[in-house]
């Protein structure tokens, strides 16, 4: 009973909505007991993406990156009616591109406002995530009191190629080749190492493009993407074209297990990971905007949800992809919750087969992951994807409403440490000061 009752005062602590409480948080803001709701939380806003498209042949193919970026940078701020100098810094995740190239990109996406600081910050597949991580971090300790965290990629535009020589040094040291590897690979490793069937990779691919699919006839996606007029090139005859790109063009509706299995392994002769139950190569760019609780209301603008905790660990790069395994039961603990305190999930699609490992590892409850589906449908643009599933999380527990309290991204991060970021949603709380039913 006394667990019961201490649990129920850990979630309480996390969805309570009063301003007179005022705390000092830790720079990690990870333990519940010493937390409650207050003025200085930090808040989200506002989340919205591009559509996400296929490199090199999908609707983006001849957009530049900053041209990505612009619209939802502009979105944040018009459906705000955000001053734009009053953005302290924007920090926008990239992979692909060389950094001060993209740093100048972005800086022209951002036109809004030339007094307004940009960077970029690079963790791979999840950079988009870390600039939401490190904006909501900044909020935190007191260096301004709004930001926006955003992801940009085109891969159509920059290519995944080693630039340069690789330090001969590294032939000495098998950790260190083991950091050179084809994300395939390592896809391959988890599947071998774990028992994951070709058949479990390729149902989980059908679910993806299934629940995408889903999600775009019902309108779910609606409210995140901004749609963003570009053009098309005919690569013959060098004819412009504009369009309106306002959907994922990468979703496949009608993908079976019969067509994926016809397809071959692409990084290993008798393997299991194919171009079906891969995520796609794509284009896209996501934005977040965060503030402290106090300028949100103070400003009367709708919270969609509040940054609780994040943390980032490491695993072996060899099996990069199992890293979400091993994240969220830290994230949780760290956050003093249980795994089915979580009402919804985003775990990136990176493969299937450690997408697949990942959900069966953690005995996660398949009707709270990647319920309008994920990378494997969509497209994994890799510093936009962060950016992407906070935007497509928050969107979606506000649509479910009270009963949907406290949601998670996890992304594995190439040959670095995953990173995961838990947000939460307010919770209704009665006179007793406990959670109600419909909380």
């Amino acid at each position: 009973m006394e667990k019961a009752i201490n649990r129920q005062r850990v979630l309480l602590d996390h969805l309570r909505s009063s301003n007179n409480y005022e705390s000092s948080l830790s720079a990690s803001g990870c333990l519940a007991r010493d937390r409650a709701a207050c003025a200085d939380d930090v808040v989200i806003v506002a989340a919205y993406r591009t559509p996400i498209c296929k490199s090199k042949r999908g609707g983006f193919k001849d957009t530049p990156a900053d041209d990505l970026l612009a619209p939802v940078l502009k979105a944040l701020i018009e459906k705000t009616n955000l001053d734009p100098k009053e953005v302290g810094d924007i920090v926008v995740g990239s992979t692909l591109a060389p950094g001060s190239q993209r740093a100048s990109e972005c800086r022209m996406a951002a036109f809004y406002a030339e007094t307004v600081p940009i960077r970029i910050v690079n963790r791979k597949c999840s950079s988009g995530l870390q600039a939401v991580v490190d904006v909501a971090a900044s909020i935190k300790a007191g260096f301004y009191e709004i930001g926006i965290g955003a992801g940009l990629e085109s891969m159509t535009v920059n290519s995944r190629a080693w630039v340069g020589d690789v330090n001969p040094k590294v032939k000495n040291f098998l950790k260190a080749q083991d950091c050179l590897l084809p994300m395939g690979v390592t896809s391959e490793n988890v599947a071998h190492y774990f028992g994951v069937t070709r058949q479990e990779q390729d149902q989980a691919a059908v679910d993806s493009h299934r629940k995408a699919a889903a999600a775009t006839a019902s309108g779910r996606f609606n409210d995140e993407i901004i749609s963003v007029a570009t053009k098309i090139v005919d690569p013959k005859t060098g004819h412009e074209k504009p369009i309106m790109v306002s959907v994922d063009d990468g979703i496949r509706p009608n993908t079976s297990l019969a067509d994926l299995g016809r397809l071959k392994a692409v990084f290993k002769e008798d393997g299991t990971t194919t171009a079906g139950n891969s995520s796609q190569v794509s284009d896209g760019a996501g934005a977040v905007l965060l503030m402290k609780r106090s300028v949100a209301m103070c400003k009367g603008l709708p919270i969609l949800g509040i940054f609780r905790t994040f943390a980032v660990v490491g695993v072996d790069p060899a099996i990069m992809g199992i890293g979400p395994a091993v994240a969220i039961p830290a994230a949780v603990k760290a956050a003093g919750l249980e795994l089915q305190d979580i009402d919804l999930f985003e775990i990136n699609e990176a493969f299937a087969s450690q997408f697949a490992y990942c959900c069966k590892k953690l005995e996660l409850d398949p009707q709270k992951i990647n319920v309008n589906g994920g990378a494997i449908a969509i497209g994994h643009p890799l510093g936009a994807t962060g950016a992407r599933c906070v935007a497509t999380l928050l969107h979606e527990m506000k649509r479910r409403g009270r009963k949907c309290r406290l949601g998670m991204v996890s992304m594995c991060v190439g040959i670095l440490p995953p990173l995961y970021l838990l947000i939460a949603m307010f919770g209704k709380v009665d006179s007793n000061n406990l959670l109600s039913k419909d909380s």
